[in-house]
This record gives structure tokens, C-alpha cells and sequence, in this order.
């Protein structure tokens, strides 16, 4: 297995709904145990990056039950887990978790679907995990530190240095291109759906993850939540004031200002987070 070099777990991504992929490989990239995430975006493609590149030849197969004269790998393959959406066309997650089964060693295998009615066949292929979308964060943590038990591995999770911890990057697909923001050049996060929109010094990119997992991942960075809608980076705010039957908040200045409404539920709580910031900064000069 990858982790006995102390590398992380090798892990391979699979689904065919590119945002969902997205905020899959973010999620997993996060936690310190994984070292490498690997991404596809259909079955076919995943077996390929399976046996290193080699042409994958499924006799015909269209569907239904995979043909039984697929020829197994006779090593391991270097992926260890396979995190695989179940819906996607042409060969499906759990067709794709019968032929892993004919491996020698085959990796582990969760899924990760929008469908409840699944879970059966699923471990009747072996899954280790089933997961349902949208995807919680320690639901994942968990599922890895099952997988983890059930090969008797243990890889241990190294406290982020400093270096590490001070701006996150968050990848943004956008026209077929990878963009890595820094989380240094969020202003704010707008909630849309199960999407969240951040809103940058550059223009604002859509990602595939709740405003409550950027809110309590950020905590500590200084975003704070004014709103059911938005979250922002307490350190930009310029002003607090009542507008109307309610308060807002101003960023920036100029003509960079933006203006963002206040919920009564998180009033309090700003105006407190605001005043204890103002005064950790005068306590360090």
C-alpha cells in the first residue's frame, strides 16, 4: 500500500458532474492523510489512470453485467481508494466495482452518490463506504479512517506548520481551465444553493461548496457570518451602520466598496467579533 512510504493515500476521484468532482478533490485534499488525488470523470477514464495508462479493452461492453474474460492486474494497482459517483453514463460506478473486484489486490472502493437506493448493491461489491451528496466533511474524514482500520494502516495526521496554515488555495474550474484562489483575496462568500460564489479582488468564481463548510473551516482565518447568505473576512470590513429597519456592512473603499446586508440573528455577534478585533490590534502596537 502507497502509505507504508509515509507518502498519504493515492486516491482516485470519480464523477462524470464536474462540480461535484471538484468539491470532492478539494475535500479529500484536505485532510492530511490523503498525498495525492487523482481525478476522472468517467469510468473508462478511471480504469485507464487504474493500469497506468494502459488501453482499456472491455470486449464490447455496453452495459448490463461486465464481461467475465477481463483479465485481472497481477500486481496492486498504486490507487488505493476509489471514491466513485454510481450514476454516470456508459460503464456506472457499480459496474466499474465489479471488474476492481477481479484484482489482485483491488483498491477500496466509496461511493459517493446523490441516491439513497443504492446502498445494497453497493456492498454487495465490496464498497467500504457509501456516502451521500451533498458531502459532509466529517462524514469523509470518517470514511477515510475506515478505510484506514480495514487495512490496518494508520497515517499520522502532522500538525500544519505555520508556513502551511496561513492561506489556503481553493481550485476553480472554469472553461475547462484549473484557477487556484488564494483565500487571502476572498472579500466575502455568497451563498447560491448548494454553491457558494467567492467574491475576490479579481471577480467572483463559483464553487461546488456549502457557505456552512467555508464558514466553519474559515472561522479561524477571520471570515465571519453576517448573514444566511454571506460570509466575509472580518479584517476588510470598514464599517458598520444601520441602513434602514437593519444593519450593514461596508468593504473596501472607493470606488472597490461593496455593501452587504446585516441579519438581526448575527448583529450582535459582528458588533462583538468587531470590537475584540479593534482592540487585539491596538493591544500589538
Amino acid at each position: 500500500m502507497n502509505t507504508s512510504e509515509n507518502d498519504g493515500l493515492v486516491v482516485l476521484a470519480v464523477d462524470d458532474e464536474e462540480p461535484a468532482l471538484m468539491e470532492l478533490a478539494y475535500l479529500l485534499e484536505q485532510d492530511q492523510r490523503v498525498g495525492t488525488v487523482l481525478r476522472a470523470s468517467d469510468s473508462i477514464s478511471a480504469l485507464r489512470i487504474l493500469t497506468g495508462g494502459d488501453r482499456v479493452d472491455l470486449g464490447g461492453f455496453s452495459g448490463g453485467t461486465p464481461p467475465t474474460g477481463l483479465p485481472a492486474p497481477a500486481k496492486q494497482s498504486d490507487v488505493d481508494v476509489l471514491f466513485l459517483d454510481i450514476r454516470m453514463p456508459g460503464l456506472d460506478g457499480l459496474e466499474l466495482a465489479n471488474v476492481l473486484s477481479r484484482y489482485v489486490i483491488p483498491p477500496s472502493v466509496v461511493f459517493v452518490t446523490a441516491h439513497d437506493d443504492r446502498a445494497v448493491e453497493a456492498f454487495d461489491v465490496g464498497a467500504v463506504d457509501y456516502l451521500l451528496k451533498p458531502l459532509r466533511p466529517e462524514r469523509l474524514y470518517a470514511s477515510l479512517s475506515r478505510i484506514l482500520s480495514s487495512r490496518g494502516t494508520t497515517v499520522p495526521v502532522e500538525p500544519a506548520t505555520d508556513e502551511e496554515s496561513d492561506d489556503e488555495v481553493i481550485p476553480v474550474e472554469l472553461a475547462g481551465t484549473t484557477k487556484l484562489v488564494q483565500r487571502s483575496t476572498v472579500r466575502w462568500v455568497e451563498a447560491q444553493g448548494d454553491y457558494a460564489r467567492l467574491h475576490t479582488t479579481e471577480g467572483s468564481h463559483l464553487v461546488r461548496i456549502p457557505l456552512s463548510v467555508l464558514e466553519e473551516r474559515w472561522s479561524d482565518a477571520g471570515f465571519v457570518r453576517i448573514h444566511r447568505s454571506y460570509l466575509v473576512a472580518l479584517p476588510l470590513i470598514t464599517e458598520l451602520r444601520l441602513a434602514g429597519s437593519g444593519y450593514v456592512v461596508r468593504l473596501g473603499t472607493g470606488g472597490d466598496v461593496a455593501e452587504l446586508p446585516v441579519s438581526r440573528r448575527h448583529t450582535r455577534e459582528l458588533k462583538d467579533r468587531l470590537v475584540r478585533s479593534t482592540k487585539q490590534a491596538w493591544g500589538r502596537r
